[in-house]
């Protein structure tokens, strides 16, 4: 399968839009991933894809994943140690509610929009927008078959 068989070209850009825009505000970075399947535990394989995609390589390790791994329904957050170490120890669990109750209602795009703007909003209360801020890495869907 292809991305598109998951997310249509207007919802992949308004995802890569919503990521922009929440980084706009903040120094940190924000990437999501999508792969048809996920044979094991989705967070392993979210840290293996996040190694993989070099996200740790930001000035303030403050990068957050979204892995969905559609044809297999599981998904995974991570976050880099500096955000991980800033947020309530409930944060990602409770994105990860939010999350998979748009998954369940067949809003996969409304929902990957929504928890990245919430991500964004965290990411600017602990790592504001600076003066010298550059895009560390890519606003763009990655995707592995």
């Amino acid at each position: 399968m292809k991305l598109d068989d998951f997310l249509s070209l207007d919802e992949q850009k308004r995802i890569v839009e919503a990521i922009a825009e929440a980084e706009r505000m903040t120094s940190g970075e924000i990437r999501v991933h999508v792969t048809p399947t996920c044979d094991g535990d989705p967070l392993e394989q979210a840290r293996e894809v996040f190694a993989q995609l070099e996200m740790y390589k930001t000035r303030q390790r403050n990068g957050i994943l979204l892995f969905l791994a559609f044809e297999s329904r599981k998904f995974a957050i991570v976050g880099d140690e500096g955000i991980d170490n800033v947020v309530p120890d409930d944060y990602w669990n409770s994105e990860r509610d939010t999350l998979m109750g748009f998954l369940k209602r067949g809003e996969a795009a409304r929902g990957i929009e929504g928890v990245i703007r919430s991500f964004g909003e965290k990411l600017k209360a602990h790592f504001p927008i600076e003066e010298d801020d550059v895009d560390e890495l890519s606003n763009e869907i990655s995707y592995a078959d």
